[in-house]
């Protein structure tokens, strides 16, 4: 199943979703982060959700105690391959790892729930991993932790993503370390994306109005997200190739802000393709390399971003992603190489 049903609001060009249709819809709300096993979820199944303290919801389907490190390691090399691939085609890759929500709100986890030491480590764990397969990674958990204890949240109490001021934290740091590794981005200067005002929405985060019940809902409340509008004096027939692209799930979505900042800060345009993360993050790279978009111009640094909960799941996890999605890791290099002419 899916659960794109919130989606988000219409984006100029230069951050168009080049594969994802649902950035031209016109109902600003997004769409799941990490979508819930396609075998289990139901609209109004609320135990795939769990209800903590002070109303702070968490998605249920990930364990809070195990870590499968072997498929970690697997999916590394994966990763690594990809990265090799990339380069000889002249992209550089930047892996983006986003932590989980658990790890900034133990405390709100519902009376009985903990993390184990394991799963409080599980993000170190994945990028070690990627640092000693020599792929350039942000450790945005600790970015993350700056943000907290700056007091700003960092993701929303009833929804799955992260808020503005994480998404523009971890933009900077992105934005960084591409400066590091690309001195000098194709393209103008001025040609990035000004950042508009900010306004404020009211309404129930995504695990909220999808998982929860009537009377939950009601329990539960709404929460206050921060969007920024488009820039009145951005030109919505700019079409200008961009030297940066963002491939992910809806974490990287336009509506949170994190490839607006990106752009602005990198002063380039950046383009981004998403999808609900029931598809997964490695069809959507592969998406996005079979693209005439990719074909007619290549980015001179991709950024993959993915979940640290799901990074276990290779590209044949069944149960987890989508039918459509799941391949052998054979056949996903098998389209990686071809996608690259090698």
């Amino acid at each position: 199943m899916t659960h794109d049903r919130r989606n988000a609001p219409p984006a100029r060009p230069l951050l168009r979703a080049l594969l994802c249709t649902a950035l031209l819809a016109a109902a600003p709300l997004p769409a799941l982060a990490q979508a819930a096993p396609v075998a289990a979820a139901t609209s109004q199944d609320s135990s795939i959700v769990m209800i903590g303290k002070d109303g702070w919801l968490f998605p249920a389907w990930g364990s809070l105690t195990e870590v499968d490190a072997p498929a970690i390691g697997r999916n590394t090399q994966l990763i690594a391959q990809a990265r090799a691939a990339l380069a000889a085609a002249g992209v550089k890759l930047e892996v983006l790892v986003l932590p989980d929500k658990a790890l900034f709100y133990e405390d709100k986890l519902p009376d009985g729930k903990r993390m184990s030491d394991a799963v409080r480590g599980r993000y170190a764990l994945v990028h070690d991993g990627l640092v000693k397969a020599d792929v350039p990674a942000i450790d945005a958990l600790q970015v993350l932790r700056q943000v907290k204890q700056g007091g700003q949240d960092v993701f929303y109490r009833s929804d799955q993503h992260w808020t503005q001021p994480a998404a523009d934290a971890v933009a900077v740091a992105v934005a960084a370390q591409v400066r590091q590794q690309v001195p000098q981005l194709e393209g103008q200067a001025g040609s990035g994306m000004a950042l508009g005002s900010e306004i404020k929405e009211r309404r129930f985060g995504d695990l909220a109005e999808l998982f929860l019940t009537d009377e939950q809902r009601k329990t539960i409340g709404r929460d206050t997200f921060t969007v920024r509008r488009q820039a009145e004096q951005q030109s919505l027939l700019d079409d200008a190739p961009a030297p940066v692209h963002v491939t992910g799930h809806s974490m990287v979505q336009p509506y949170f802000g994190f490839p607006q900042k990106l752009s602005n800060l990198l002063d380039r345009p950046v383009s981004v393709n998403w999808k609900p993360g029931n598809v997964g993050h490695w069809v959507m790279l592969l998406e996005y390399l079979e693209s005439p978009e990719f074909r007619q111009h290549k980015p001179q640094v991709l950024v993959w971003q993915m979940f640290e909960p799901s990074y276990v799941q290779g590209p044949d996890a069944r149960g987890q992603w989508d039918n459509a999605s799941i391949m052998t890791p054979q056949q996903w290099t098998a389209r990686l190489n071809k996608a690259l002419g090698q």
